[in-house]
């Protein structure tokens, strides 16, 4: 009963359990365990700051293994993750992702430019594809056009997984037989279409001077070519499905929020202009947004031996959950929690056990800055490009897609018009002009 309640109410299920019960309480959901949820920041602080051969993040998500690998990032413990980890920083630097800045908006530019003006549609895919064309052209650097067209088609695919599917993915044994053989030639689809980008990688002489992930992951030499494949495919699962989400709840929330929308729409064109103002109020929107619709609701740590913690000594084997929507909801951390206001955002030092939509500690996400960057970009294109309608219907409900909580409804807009950002950034044409 409790895993039903779990994904069908997700957030407003462990929310109802914390004003039952307190900050901390036990769940048992089938095929997981047992869960110690956990909403004092004191506590939470203590769970990411302690030793990582005590609170093992990779074992808490190894039912994505299936999918990711088990030499994947995500999936890995102690030693490993650490040497892993280190491999893998250097692309997510600052400066390398402000490399990716400019590509990021020809790609958002790109692909609003095909949006509907006058018609509701779900922001929500065409967020999907903008977020896995950043993928795949700055993280992978896929240019053959064929391979690129393949990707396009098979990783959505990939993706939607459902119950059925998901069984598999957590234990990946049952893949050989056959109720789930369109998965798994889905991930061989995958999976061929990644070794020949990393082939390609490999042979390609003008490799020293290329900016993709990939292409530096390569360059130094320890992965082989299924501990690359393993990253990839989880880059592409965590950096696409998670920032398209966060991008289709930041218009959602826009778009019944007037002021906010108006303001965010002036920080659009101040960040065009250069005027890091800007930069700083859409980065502060997309914060807000990420607060109150985190597109994942906890993160986890299997403990390794016994723990004392929050006044009680829990067992080796217990997952314990940082309870990420009971923080981020909580008026005693975010005064009037539920109003969604991105002001409070600006100038904040967001402490990392009171704002954790990355995770914290040693397994806060190697891709946060890329996250925030393209979330930036994405809105600054979208805002300056076309003007949204706003709306007074109830904001949307979110669901449960696997481990993401999306928008119910995709996060449904309507373009009243297009602007011309070649001329003056306030000039609308028409919806029947074009």
């Amino acid at each position: 009963m409790q895993a039903a309640l779990s994904l069908r109410g997700g957030p407003r299920f462990v929310a109802a359990c914390a004003r039952r019960y307190g900050s901390i309480f036990t769940l048992r959901i089938a095929s997981i365990g047992t869960l110690v949820y956990l909403a004092d920041p004191a506590d939470i602080k203590t769970v990411f700051a302690g030793d990582p051969r005590v609170f093992h993040a990779g074992e808490a998500n190894s039912l994505l293994s299936g999918l990711l690998g088990d030499t994947s990032i995500l999936v890995i413990d102690d030693r490993a993750h650490a040497e892993r980890r280190r491999l893998m920083s250097a692309p997510f630097h600052r400066e390398a992702v402000a490399r990716q800045a400019g590509l990021m908006a020809e790609i958002a530019a790109e692909n609003i430019a095909g949006w509907p003006v006058g018609r509701r549609f779900a922001a929500l895919p065409k967020m999907s594809e903008i977020t896995l064309e950043v993928i795949l052209r700055t993280v992978i650097g896929a240019t053959d056009p064929a391979r690129l067209a393949a990707l396009r088609e098979v990783m959505p695919r990939l993706l939607k997984v459902g119950p059925w599917a998901t069984a598999a993915l957590v234990n990946p044994k049952l893949l050989r037989h056959w109720p789930w053989r369109g998965l798994r030639r889905r991930i061989a689809a995958a999976d061929r279409l990644l070794y020949a980008e990393i082939a390609d990688r490999r042979a390609d002489p003008n490799l020293a001077t290329s900016t993709a992930v990939l292409a530096m992951l390569v360059r130094d030499g320890e992965m082989s070519d299924r501990e690359l494949r393993d990253q990839l495919i989880t880059l592409l699962v965590a950096g696409h499905d998670t920032t398209a989400t966060g991008l289709s709840w930041a218009l959602e929330r826009l778009t019944r929020h007037p002021d906010v929308l108006a303001k965010a729409v002036r920080a659009a064109e101040t960040s065009a202009a250069g005027d890091p103002a800007g930069d700083e109020y859409l980065d502060a929107v997309a914060k807000e947004t990420l607060r109150v619709r985190p597109p994942v609701f906890d993160v986890g740590r299997v403990l390794t031996e016994p723990v004392e913690l929050a006044g009680y000594r829990l067992p080796a084997g217990v997952l314990v959950a940082p309870g990420m929507v009971l923080v981020h909801g909580s008026d005693a951390v975010y005064p009037d929690a539920d109003r969604f206001d991105p002001d409070r955002m600006v100038g904040a030092t967001l402490g990392p056990a009171t704002w954790f939509p990355f995770g914290g500690g040693n397994r806060r996400c190697l891709g946060a800055g890329f996250a925030m960057v393209e979330m930036r970009v994405v809105l600054r294109e979208i805002l300056r490009r076309v003007e949204l309608s706003t709306t007074t219907a109830t904001g949307e409900r979110q669901k449960l897609k696997h481990v993401i909580l999306v928008p119910r409804r995709g996060a449904r807009i309507t373009v009243a018009a297009t602007r011309d950002v070649a001329t003056a950034t306030t000039s609308h044409r028409a919806a029947a002009g074009g």
